[in-house]
């Protein structure tokens, strides 16, 4: 693991980002699907991205619970607490994204999204199998950001609150790109829409790092 000279690890995981988001930029340009293929691996970011925060949560040793109130009440660091807040982030985070996946897969079967987004008749045969492979790419890519983070909440003394925060921070304004990519067409607005998506990915992840490193301080 890289390491800062002041103590810090380095946020060595904006590369991968990088490489998958052009990685499905450009298996949307080939396939012909257009917004279609980029909408699905991007709700499976998503739920990568909350997958690992949930994770990080339960492997919490040592916490703060300052400004942290459950019902309106303050609580310890203790395992219940703990146990209480992952389920809670795994309930709600999980509920909106099922919600999401309910509506992306609305669309695409009414064909909406293929008349607005692809310019192909039909989606590729490969799509599952894209699908998967964005999967794999996502758990790794942000995999390696959550071992780091792990590494450094277990030497520290983090807040649990922020941890269970910061992942909507994180997700709002890719899913905001999303739903206004939604309203473009072709290649130009494809690659637009993958331009701001990734901006918006890179930028949210530094925020996420900076934060994250200010609650174990």
């Amino acid at each position: 693991m890289a390491i800062h000279l002041d103590g810090r690890p380095a946020d060595t995981a904006v590369r991968g980002i990088i490489i998958m988001n052009v990685f499905v930029a450009i298996g949307a340009l080939v396939s012909g699907d257009g917004m279609l293929m980029l909408m699905w691996p991007y709700w499976i970011q998503s739920v990568v991205i909350g997958y690992y925060a949930m994770r990080r949560i339960q492997k919490l040793e040592r916490f703060a619970t300052d400004n942290f109130k459950i019902n309106g009440a303050a609580v310890d660091p203790t395992p219940q607490t703990r146990r209480k807040v992952w389920t809670f982030f795994l309930l709600h985070y999980g509920f909106f994204h099922l919600v999401y996946f309910m509506f992306l897969g609305a669309f695409s079967a009414a064909g909406v999204m293929g008349e607005v987004m692809a310019t192909a008749d039909a989606p590729s045969p490969w799509a599952p199998f894209w699908y998967g492979a964005t999967l794999v790419g996502f758990l790794v890519s942000h995999g390696e950001s959550h071992r780091e983070h792990v590494a450094a909440d277990l030497r520290g003394r983090p807040n649990i609150g922020t941890l269970m925060f910061v992942p909507y921070i994180r997700i709002v304004p890719m899913h905001l790109t999303i739903i206004f990519g939604a309203m473009l067409g072709g290649t130009v607005g494809l690659l637009l829409f993958a331009s701001l998506k990734t901006a918006a990915d890179v930028a949210m992840h530094k925020v996420e790092h900076r934060m994250l490193q200010g609650a174990r301080a």
